[in-house]
């Protein structure tokens, strides 16, 4: 109940408090590139396809966060392409059972104009990301099927590694750190086949060795199947970062858990979306007044 009343007040004040040309005007903080997958489904093990894409409250709540604090986000997908929300996310109980709160969330997606025509993730490695303060990934299982593998998100996020900027990824989206392998297409390959000792080799190099992260749990993946998805998918989430070097932190199915180590802010699942904003925005804000936005740029 308590948590209801908290997602109820949290949309009321960011909905009705901000106008979008007042959110325009807010940007003065920095720019957070916020990646989405492409693809609109997801393979399952036995060869057919769930439709999929981003989960609506993973994406507009850090997204809405961010906005509110003064940052400016910048969309971006490997193709380029618009995406959309996985239909099984929009539903009240991932907004504390509103329905309100839901409506209010679709009405603020589909009025974000930059959403339906996002970079590129080729150009935004070409840019660099000097001009970034941050970058964020929201969930669905859409990152299992592409960012995970996609080479201008590997070299996008190891300099976000390197320089130690903000990065923040929530329930699926933390496998997309997977792209940062040398070979994360040989990775993925061996993950798919078991292939314990080319899983092993693939993993030497990876900048997130020995973080502590967590990601959509091996219990919950395992609900989805039986309750969403209809099917298994290629392979665990959590066993894939660990088989990668992570030290991957759980919690109790379906329980917040956000977890902090260095730049990285990691989330379990949509329950953990309003805890990983208020730790995204509180990291981002603690960097520009320990470094400023120009000594990062």
């Amino acid at each position: 109940m308590l948590r209801a009343i908290v997602t109820t007040l949290f949309f009321a004040v960011t909905f009705c408090g901000f106008s979008h040309r007042a959110m325009a005007q807010s940007h003065n903080r920095g720019r957070v590139l916020v990646v989405l997958s492409s693809v609109h489904e997801l393979t399952l093990r036995d060869g057919r396809h769930y439709p999929t894409g981003f989960y609506l409250n993973e994406f507009a709540v850090p997204v809405q966060a961010l906005i509110q604090a003064g940052y400016e986000p910048v969309f971006a997908d490997p193709q380029g392409n618009a995406v959309t929300w996985d239909a099984h996310s929009a539903s009240a109980r991932y907004f504390g059972g509103s329905e309100k709160a839901l409506q209010d969330t679709i009405q603020f997606v589909e009025r974000l104009d930059s959403l339906k025509h996002p970079r590129t993730l080729a150009s935004v490695r070409a840019e660099g990301i000097g001009s970034y303060v941050g970058i964020v990934v929201p969930g669905g299982h859409a990152p299992l099927e592409d960012l995970m593998t996609d080479p201008d998100l590997g070299e996008i996020l190891r300099a976000f590694h390197n320089a130690g900027k903000t990065t923040g990824l929530i329930c699926h989206g933390p496998v997309a750190l997977a792209s940062s392998l040398p070979d994360a297409r040989g990775f993925h390959a061996a993950l798919v086949a078991g292939n314990t000792n080319d899983i092993r080799r693939l993993a030497a190099g990876w900048p997130y060795t020995g973080y502590h992260m967590t990601v959509f749990s091996t219990p919950e993946e395992q609900f989805a199947e039986t309750h969403q998805l209809n099917g298994h998918v290629l392979f665990y989430p959590a066993t894939a970062l660990a088989d990668a070097g992570a030290t991957v932190e759980e919690a109790r199915i379906w329980t917040p858990n956000v977890v902090t180590d260095r730049e990285l802010i990691t989330a379990q699942q949509p329950f953990s979306d309003k805890e990983f904003s208020v730790a995204l925005v509180k990291a981002l804000d603690n960097q520009i007044k320990n470094h400023g936005v120009s000594s990062l740029r």
